[in-house]
């Protein structure tokens, strides 16, 4: 077998390719001394229900990472339909806020990781296992305390636009 060179993706084709993709928004978050932090993520997936394992994938150069590496915590809150300008906030849309938390109502359930008030469910996670993963981290974690019912409606992401689920009868 002959060894070909291998091709890599111009990663704007991919980012174009996965607009398509629809996925409900997330804040994570963590602390570790004096310091929080957090950043809107959609790479986020359960994995399994026992143990409760979900799965998140940041990338490397963030401070949010950073946090999680050192605390070996994040929380993680699912968002509403009506944060989309938390979502934008823990996005960096908004550069001339430097503390992010500054005005929101949080709460901690076991690890100390912050969670937004308003959100539709609150997990509250411990770091498991961690991955390299190109530029990013993947990080499997367990779930030691949850919160949320699963009514209201979130907030979804869609070729990089908010949207809200219409209900099909």
């Amino acid at each position: 077998m002959e060894n070909s060179p291998v091709m890599t993706l111009d990663p704007e084709a991919l980012r174009s390719a996965m607009r398509a993709w629809s996925a409900g928004v997330t804040v994570v978050t963590a602390a570790y001394e004096n310091q929080r932090h957090g950043m809107t993520v959609n790479s986020f997936t359960s994995i399994s229900l026992d143990p409760a394992l979900i799965t998140i994938s940041l990338q490397q150069n963030s401070r949010t990472h950073d946090l999680i590496l050192k605390s070996r915590a994040f929380g993680l809150t699912i968002l509403s339909a009506g944060q989309a300008g938390i979502s934008d906030l823990f996005a960096g849309r908004v550069p001339e806020v430097t503390d992010r938390f500054a005005g929101l109502q949080t709460e901690t359930l076991v690890t100390g990781s912050p969670l937004l008030a308003g959100g539709l469910a609150w997990m509250d996670c411990r770091v498991a296992e961690t991955y390299n993963a190109g530029m990013n981290t993947l990080f499997i974690a367990e779930v030691v305390a949850a919160r949320g019912s699963g009514n209201g409606d979130p907030l979804i992401y869609h070729n990089r636009k908010y949207w809200k689920l219409s209900q099909f009868e």
